[in-house]
């Protein structure tokens, strides 16, 4: 097996390991995710619900969120996996946070059966909201503004 190939399996094993720990009583769709970074570290983490549905994380902004929290910020791919029949793709909150770490970043998507279909984060994310968005020539104005 080549070293890419087992990198990509590696990483789906941390997907599917981390989705039999989600949290999803309401919507009974349990979703694991795993990050990889260019040092080779894999933070897997799962989808968690809550009552107020508004406050549920899905799995890949854990992920990410993760692998942030442990100090690794340059992320090469992400896996997800879910139990259906065909691969899923992030949601588009999801999409945002992961474009924000690397907007060309490896996209692994598996389902059930071991469908998998890959692209890249900036093929489901065109025109990502990103940094230098926020720079305008007016920003200080506008602050100003706000804050009255």
């Amino acid at each position: 097996m080549g070293k890419r190939l087992r990198a990509t399996a590696d990483l789906v094993a941390a997907a599917w390991a981390a989705r039999r720990r989600a949290y999803a009583p309401y919507s009974r769709f349990p979703v694991g995710a795993a990050v990889r970074t260019r040092g080779g570290a894999i933070y897997g983490a799962c989808n968690v619900e809550n009552a107020s549905y508004g406050l549920s994380c899905c799995a890949e902004r854990n992920a990410v969120y993760a692998a942030v929290a442990a100090g690794d910020r340059e992320i090469e791919a992400v896996a997800i996996v879910a139990g259906t029949d065909g691969p899923v793709a992030p949601c588009g909150a999801c999409r945002q946070v992961l474009s924000e770490f690397n907007p060309a970043m490896r996209v692994i998507m598996v389902s059930r059966r071991g469908a998998v279909r890959t692209m890249r984060l900036d093929r489901l994310l065109a025109y990502s909201f990103r940094g230098g968005s926020l720079k305008t020539k007016n920003r200080n104005k506008r602050r100003a503004r706000c804050s009255e």
